[in-house]
């Protein structure tokens, strides 16, 4: 029973095989036999429902065929069969009047073989395929092997960026958005995030469709990189609405390395015989690769290749280091990383301390020359010059009630205590004394009489 099945089964498939290229067969016996009609247009269209189709067409017949341009001609389409008369309804319409049923309009000028149509207010029923068909009696010719296949959708097709492949930074690049412009009487509206109002240009293609474009020339740079592009269309349609699509497309552009820095663990002060981590980070595209330097009184020497760097702390370690990050586009370097023991430091500390000891004492040393040199260069009071004056100083606090008169006993030396009497010891204690100073007038000079030369007064209390 199942080998009566599969036989059956093997049967009903070649029999469709045959079938299929019994009708491929016929379908390309009729292409490949001479037609007597030809037309130039797009094999595909896509439209927009509410909007327009502007279909491109131009015709030609064969040579045999006289076709005569000051005769009436008639343009007709036809849907799903080209066989003319086969169905009716299959003719949807005719420049001659008779039959309109979908709104068409031929605007080119059938004399000149022009079949330019307008396939306006369309719905998504009018997705099929379409021949043409004219009538230049006694020409009556179908263009068979040039079908046209009409799609009618109801949202718009997405607008198309274009970026020139191979983005790097510095180099200026056009960008632009296009739109299918299948209606040119209610063309699209472009508008992008790369600029403001863009101006709309609508081009020919080599079909004779339309594009509705914009574009824009930027220079790249690194802030360029994963910038994504948003581009919009929006098509008018019947009853003033609009229909919108949106395409987005990233950036992606190579740059040399940027913002290269060098980080360091344990950061400080370290000590000889601890471990010292060193990192080299940097933004680049495509990713950099990194190479580790010391500076030394040769110049710089190359020490270590990668992004990190380790190694243990000793006084041969001691220097300045830094990390430059490459990639094809350029190279840069990190600023420089001053690495030190702890060892070293003191010392150096030391040796700081010394000499700031040394530099304060000179400093020292300089403001007691100064002040000395200073109070030498101080003048003396001036004395008065009329004579031989002597003057008591008063202690300061003290009132005229405190001061006690008497009578006054000059004598040129301080008298001693060795040669009183106990008289004079007695009388002694009732007196006071005053050092009196003489100013004298000598070759118009002021001099003050000291030393030997000072009077003293006793002076007795009453």
């Amino acid at each position: 029973m199942m080998s009566v099945i599969a036989v059956q089964s093997v049967k009903m498939v070649t029999a469709n095989m045959l079938l299929s290229v019994f009708f491929v067969s016929g379908a390309l016996a009729d292409c490949y036999r001479e037609p007597a009609l030809f037309i130039t247009a797009p094999k595909n269209m896509e439209a927009l429902s509410g909007s327009c189709l502007l279909i491109p067409c131009n015709f030609r017949t064969k040579p045999d065929q006289d076709f005569n341009s000051r005769r009436t001609t008639f343009g007709v389409w036809i849907k799903k069969d080209y066989v003319f008369g086969k169905d009716i309804n299959n003719v949807i319409f005719n420049s001659s009047g008779p039959v309109t049923t979908y709104p068409m309009n031929i605007t080119g000028d059938l004399s000149q073989k022009q079949c330019t149509t307008l396939f306006s207010s369309l719905i998504t029923s009018y997705t099929d395929t379409y021949y043409f068909r004219i009538e230049n009696r006694p020409i009556l010719a179908t263009a068979e092997c040039d079908p046209l296949q009409i799609t009618v959708k109801d949202s718009p097709p997405r607008p198309r960026i274009e970026i020139p492949g191979d983005l790097k930074e510095k180099e200026s690049v056009t960008i632009s958005c296009s739109a299918p412009t299948p209606c040119p009487h209610s063309p699209p509206k472009l508008t992008w995030n790369l600029q403001q109002d863009p101006h709309n240009n609508r081009e020919e293609n080599t079909d004779q469709t339309f594009t509705t474009k914009i574009q824009k020339t930027i220079t790249l740079s690194d802030t360029h990189d994963g910038l994504t592009i948003s581009c919009s269309a929006t098509y008018p349609v019947n009853e003033g609405r609009v229909k919108t699509a949106e395409e987005r497309k990233t950036l992606s552009v190579s740059y040399a390395p940027k913002n290269t820095s060098v980080s360091i663990s344990p950061s400080g002060l370290v000590s000889a015989g601890s471990w010292v981590n060193l990192t080299c980070s940097s933004r680049a595209k495509p990713p950099p690769s990194f190479s580790w330097f010391k500076n030394s009184k040769d110049g710089a020497l190359r020490v270590v290749e990668g992004d990190f760097y380790s190694f243990n702390v000793t006084s041969v370690t001691d220097g300045v280091y830094y990390c430059v990050a490459t990639n094809d586009l350029g190279n840069q370097m990190s600023s420089w990383i001053h690495l030190k023991s702890a060892e070293n430091s003191d010392s150096s500390l030391r040796w700081a301390s010394s000499v700031g000891g040394i530099i304060i004492f000179i400093i020292f040393l300089a403001v007691c020359v100064w002040w000395f040199k200073t109070k030498r260069q101080t003048p003396q009071p001036a004395q008065s010059q009329r004579g031989e004056e002597m003057s008591l100083q008063m202690p300061a606090g003290k009132t005229e009630e405190d001061i006690h008169y008497g009578d006054i006993d000059f004598s040129r030396r301080r008298p001693e205590a060795s040669s009183s009497s106990e008289q004079d010891r007695g009388q002694q204690q009732d007196s006071l004394y005053a050092q009196v100073k003489v100013s004298q007038t000598a070759d118009s000079r002021t001099q003050t009489v000291d030393g030997p030369e000072d009077l003293y007064a006793q002076v007795k209390k009453k």
